[in-house]
């Protein structure tokens, strides 16, 4: 019988990736495991970047995860604190459970939730606690051999909550200046994002072609983030692509501070925050976010394309 090891995670894009870590740590220290990742179906695409995962479970949330085959010899829970999570890796049979204590669900030998830390170091820090060394600086991905716009300025106004959407003036303003300065200018954004995405283009005086947003797959925004010269977006999963492919980025955040999500210490990479936390899912744009001007992120898109 093959060992396995049943990794859940069964969130986003950017949860992903600041996983990347903890599943390197674990490839390391299972290697003859075959490596299981419980994940949303839609971030499979991504599975040619990541090696230390063998096969991918797809899973849209953690209400939707089922385990229906033999318990695996080892169940992670990189997917939070709640009790839920705990039980999903409790029901899989596995003999080994790594997951972070939880009063309200079945007892494992894990450490206390820490709130006060940046996510990539949360899990590594939960497997250290069961003697697995990670780094949560060894976060790079493979680099894709070709982009679909090699070079070109990535402008991202979309993010998964409206208290993080800064406006679409501030954005178009941004992109033209880009522009001006003679960048590649596309718009990037999901489906639902298109529309967002084509006023910012529309303001900016882009043409049509520049709106990318819906018309490219995961693989191929990861290969255009890898081969672009600067993104441009709020605190959401593309910015994690540029950390990964040490892109230069400018990542506006509010309301929730960079030292939780923000990129690593890398030059090439300017974190914008205005030191006020705030409500992820209020239903406008934070007011911290709010603050930052459309001059502090045009100054932050030359510093990280020097740099970078």
């Amino acid at each position: 019988m093959i060992d396995t090891v049943l990794v859940l995670r069964a969130l986003g894009l950017g949860d992903l990736l600041t996983a990347v870590p903890a599943l390197r740590g674990l490839r390391r220290a299972f290697p003859d495991h075959v490596v299981l990742l419980a994940a949303p179906e839609p971030l499979a695409e991504l599975l040619p970047l990541l090696p230390e995962v063998d096969e991918w479970v797809p899973t849209a949330g953690l209400a939707d995860f089922r385990w229906q085959r033999s318990g695996p010899d080892v169940a992670v829970n990189l997917h939070g604190s709640g009790p839920e999570s705990v039980r999903a890796v409790c029901s899989t049979g596995a003999r080994r459970v790594l997951s972070h204590r939880q009063p309200a669900a079945p007892p494992v030998a894990g450490p206390d939730w820490e709130a006060e830390q940046h996510e990539r170091q949360r899990w590594c820090r939960l497997l250290r606690h069961y003697d697995i060394d990670a780094d949560p600086d060894d976060l790079l991905l493979p680099t894709p051999l070709d982009g679909p716009r090699p070079g070109a300025a990535i402008v991202h106004p979309g993010a998964s909550h409206a208290a993080r959407l800064w406006p679409v003036e501030r954005y178009a303003e941004v992109a033209r200046w880009a522009a001006d300065a003679d960048f590649d200018v596309v718009l990037t954004g999901s489906e639902s994002e298109h529309e967002r995405a084509a006023r910012v283009a529309e303001l900016a005086g882009l043409p049509g072609n520049s709106v990318l947003a819906g018309r490219t797959g995961l693989r191929e925004l990861a290969a255009l983030v890898a081969h672009a010269r600067l993104l441009i977006c709020g605190d959401t999963g593309i910015a994690h692509l540029a950390s990964a492919f040490r892109t230069p980025s400018v990542v506006l955040f509010g309301p929730v501070a960079p030292r939780y999500w923000g990129p690593p210490a890398d030059t090439r990479h300017v974190a914008l925050w205005h030191g006020r936390s705030g409500d992820t899912f209020a239903s406008d744009p934070d007011p911290g976010l709010l603050a930052i001007t459309i001059g502090q992120v045009i100054d932050a898109a030359r510093r990280a394309v020097r740099r970078g």
